[in-house]
């Protein structure tokens, strides 16, 4: 049987789109963290939310940042903000997300492979995710091709993060894109 390719764009996104922007966010990460544990108050960052509207507007605002919508078949089915530092040719991969009801159909992966192929000088990317979202783990890892390269957590800080609570746990993973051949 036969796939056939999706049909997936990136669209810079637009100020009148940042309020859903970030509702579907905080609803793609809130879904994941109650199929994990339920509805249970120590995983939320404030106002019910296991990603704050403070975090997502920080990534979204924040220095050489770009930020995406997924469109498939050109409706909204996701989002993503990077951050590139061009003199270092250094991603990173602050947020991405697919509205719950769109996962498991290659969305993420197919909308992933975009963003690389549209940041070809970026050499080596990053992100991090907590330690209980399995789902993006098996996803950065099993798909992307990313390498956990550090464990943040009460005995590890990560001093890069000054929002960063003592009990964080998160993992931070890493991807070093192939030399390009001949150059």
């Amino acid at each position: 049987m036969n796939k056939q390719p999706l049909n997936i764009s990136l669209v810079h996104l637009q100020s009148d789109d940042r309020e859903q922007f970030i509702t579907d966010n905080q609803r793609a990460f809130l879904y994941g963290a109650t199929q994990e544990f339920g509805m249970r108050d120590d995983h939320f960052e404030a106002d019910d939310e296991i990603i704050s509207r403070d975090t997502i507007e920080a990534s979204i605002d924040g220095e050489n940042a770009i930020a995406y919508r997924i469109l498939l078949d050109g409706e909204k089915v996701g989002g993503a903000v990077i951050a590139i530092d061009e003199e270092n040719h250094k991603g990173d991969l602050e947020l991405l997300f697919v509205n719950p009801e769109s996962h498991s159909r290659g969305i993420g992966y197919a909308a992933w492979s975009q963003i690389e192929k549209l940041h070809p000088d970026v050499n080596v990317w990053e992100t991090c995710t907590p330690y209980f979202e399995k789902r993006n783990i098996h996803f950065y890892v099993n798909r992307c091709g990313f390498h956990i390269v550090e464990y943040f957590n009460r005995y590890h800080r990560n001093t890069n993060d000054s929002e960063s609570e003592e009990d964080d746990e998160m993992f931070l993973f890493r991807k070093v894109m192939n030399e390009k051949k001949g150059d």
